[in-house]
């Protein structure tokens, strides 16, 4: 496994922690005011959505790079997204990695793409809203898409 693909997969682990956090803390008042000391009480449910797409991301370019592919600006997430279909989902390679993981196939790649895709949209729309804030739902879905994608990704790359 070369540098850059750890480096991606570090920060696609420091992305999911954010998300977790900032989740946390959006969810939980009594923490915001003894720990934080915040006067009222803050929601940062556009930010778990930022943090839970980065995380997919960049497990997504570190499974990229470990399969000699790189994507860069302009355009970069476009580029990316396309990239992880074409060289990963289309040719079927996922699918057998995840295959040889989980003996049966249980997570399909399809299934990766898909949220990789989602989240990507929905990053778009709560980051660029003029609302101050999304809610607690999508938010949660996104947190929980990006653990289920960087665990995998993650377990592909490392095995």
């Amino acid at each position: 496994m070369s540098n850059e693909t750890i480096l991606y997969l570090q920060r696609a682990e420091n992305e999911l922690v954010a998300a977790q956090i900032f989740l946390e803390v959006s969810s939980n008042p009594v923490l915001q005011k003894e720990q934080f000391k915040l006067e009222k009480e803050f929601t940062f449910y556009n930010v778990v959505i930022s943090h839970s797409y980065y995380c997919i991301f960049y497990s997504a370019k570190a499974m990229l790079i470990n399969n000699g592919i790189k994507t860069n600006a302009p355009e970069v997430h476009k580029k990316t997204i396309i990239a992880f279909d074409d060289s990963l989902v289309k040719t079927g390679k996922l699918d057998v990695e995840l295959l040889r993981i989980y003996q049966k196939m249980i997570v399909r790649a399809e299934e990766l793409l898909e949220i990789f895709s989602k989240e990507k949209g929905k990053r778009g729309a709560f980051t660029y809203q003029k609302l101050p804030q999304a809610n607690r739902d999508p938010a949660q879905e996104s947190c929980n898409n990006a653990s289920f994608f960087f665990k995998n990704i993650n377990k592909i790359i490392r095995r």
